[in-house]
């Protein structure tokens, strides 16, 4: 962790001095170190690239445009469009774009994405508790739409509705491993299932791309309906996050962050079953290496800013999936620290790198994880 910080501020400094000798192309000085305050849009690209024995190499990039949909209000937040493409050596792939639009003054916010993934991951069981020599390499594709549309009711509440849809296909050419043969595993082999259902919404933070107070409550509850061949899953998917930042002067800021998820009915479908582990949640857990139908988790982060461009940021946290009952002595530690770099001051925008670690299961290696990525956590 020490050498990716020392190295990442080695490159910032290099590319800083850099854009003030001219060096770099007037788009790229623009996008990472424009001392502009204004309320224009910005745009900024983050390049992919990365390794793996079931990938190869895989290149792509993201990119974000942010801007104002009323730039003479102070009180409207940002909104974005965002989007990423990957492409793998052995032929695998991952599009994905969404955006988030705030109205002028905030009274209506809309939310849509789009994305495709053909891309592998590793599958260790169900429950709290897996096992690494258990480790099953499967394949997937998934297509994924959904929206969401919600409107103020005034003193900081919104209430809309959420919909949308996902189609699943999973492959394992193992079928003597633990994909294949855990009885447990429902709908082993994907399926199509539509949703819709109400959100409800408090949100007095005071900046929704970097919040130093205020807090924010976000849940809404998927009533969900499969689709197409013999599925005739019915069920829902309830989600509700909530999280609080308090400021200690100009610089430093905690921010908590609780999330629970429960699937609701009787059956249980692989693919709609939460995770555990993400870039923005439990950071240092493998996503997907610990799964059941429902998930709980929180976090704490200190963030300090000691300037304008940078800042730094220590976290905290604990987290289980479980599938009837919750149970302290199961919940999972991580913890970890990260950096903070602000491309566009005004807006709050910056690339971020986070290294998480997590539990230490008998006879494993110690979890732990690096994640590059734009924007805060949470």
């Amino acid at each position: 962790m020490k050498k990716t910080i020392l190295i990442l501020f080695l490159a910032i400094h290099t590319l800083q001095a850099s854009a003030q000798m001219k060096l770099l192309p007037k788009f790229v000085r623009r996008m990472y170190f424009s001392k502009d305050t204004s309320k224009r849009g910005s745009f900024v690209i983050l390049p992919v690239l990365s390794s793996a024995p079931e990938t190869g190499i895989e290149v792509g990039g993201a990119g974000l445009y942010s801007f104002y949909t009323d730039t003479t209000d102070r009180s409207t937040r940002v909104s974005n469009i965002f989007g990423y493409a990957t492409l793998t050596t052995k032929g695998q792939n991952r599009l994905n774009l969404s955006t988030s639009y705030w109205s002028p003054k905030n009274i209506t916010h809309y939310s849509a994405s789009i994305g495709f993934i053909n891309f592998p991951f590793n599958f260790y069981g169900l429950g709290n508790n897996t096992h690494l020599n258990n480790q099953d390499y499967v394949s997937e594709k998934r297509y994924r739409i959904n929206f969401g549309a919600e409107k103020s009711l005034g003193n900081h509440i919104y209430v809309g509705f959420v919909a949308g849809g996902y189609n699943y296909a999973f492959s394992d050419d193992n079928t003597t491993g633990i994909f294949y043969t855990n009885p447990a595993i429902e709908n082993r082999n994907g399926g199509t299932v539509l949703y819709v259902g109400p959100s409800l919404n408090f949100d007095n933070r005071n900046n929704n791309t970097y919040t130093t107070k205020g807090i924010s409550f976000t849940s809404y509850l998927n009533l969900m309906h499969g689709v197409l061949g013999s599925n005739n899953y019915v069920g829902s998917l309830f989600n509700a996050e909530y999280t609080q930042f308090i400021s200690f002067g100009d610089k430093l800021v905690l921010g908590i962050d609780i999330l629970e998820q429960s699937l609701i009915g009787n059956q249980s479908p692989f693919y709609l079953l939460p995770q555990m582990g993400s870039s923005e949640l439990m950071r240092g857990y493998y996503s997907g290496r610990y799964r059941d139908r429902n998930y709980a988790a929180g976090q704490a982060e200190l963030r300090y800013r000691f300037i304008k461009k940078v800042a730094i940021v220590g976290f905290i946290g604990t987290g289980e999936v479980f599938h009837d009952s919750f149970t302290l002595p199961e919940l999972k530690p991580n913890l970890g620290g990260g950096i903070r770099y602000f491309f566009d001051i005004e807006k709050g925008l910056s690339v971020r790198v986070d290294y998480g670690i997590g539990e230490k299961p008998t006879g494993e290696k110690r979890q732990s994880g690096l994640y590059i990525g734009l924007g805060q956590a949470f």
